[in-house]
């Protein structure tokens, strides 16, 4: 029962998350730490910031653990599978129409209607995730000087999330 819930869960959120990955993540949290109960919300925390710093989007990472936490590495091959067959299908559908309709007005106005949309998901999983975990006055300031450094300098995300590991097992 749990591989069918794991399974159909995840292509649920796998079809309806138009935007990518971090779209994602609002969905993923309200069904699996709201709706379901399967993870807390501190629980969820934590695996999507795993998630974020392991290789590999983070709408599918996220999916793989939590999989594992529900139902071991079969739990998290369902899981993955859930979340990227609808991805899969859709995009070999909409490759096809992009790549026959590629000029019309019509397809290039759509494209610059949905852009500004997808911005304002990824804004509003920001958010959301961000209610969650910016709990203390050091995840603050944590979360600002590591946005700062992002927006200022080139400093790599991936030099960043490390340091804020080493951070975050000193501090907090």
């Amino acid at each position: 029962m749990i591989f069918w819930q794991l399974f159909y869960t995840f292509a649920f959120i796998g079809s309806l998350a138009f935007g990518g990955g971090y779209v994602m993540i609002p969905l993923i949290d309200s069904q699996v730490v709201e709706k379901l109960h399967w993870l807390t919300s501190t629980e969820f925390a934590d695996i999507v910031a795993i998630a974020e710093m392991t290789p590999g989007p983070i709408a599918i990472n996220t999916a793989t653990f939590v999989g594992f936490k529900m139902a071991g590495p079969l739990g998290s091959v369902i899981a993955t599978i859930g979340v990227v067959v609808p991805s899969f299908i859709i995009v070999m559908i909409l490759a096809k129409l992009v790549t026959r309709f590629s000029e019309s007005p019509y397809l290039q106005a759509a494209l610059g209607g949905i852009r500004p949309v997808v911005v304002g998901l990824i804004a509003s999983a920001a958010w959301s995730f961000g209610a969650k975990t910016l709990v203390d006055l050091k995840s603050w300031i944590l979360a600002g000087v590591m946005l700062l450094a992002l927006v200022k300098t080139k400093i790599s995300p991936i030099l960043l999330i490390v340091a804020s590991f080493v951070i975050g097992i000193l501090f907090f």
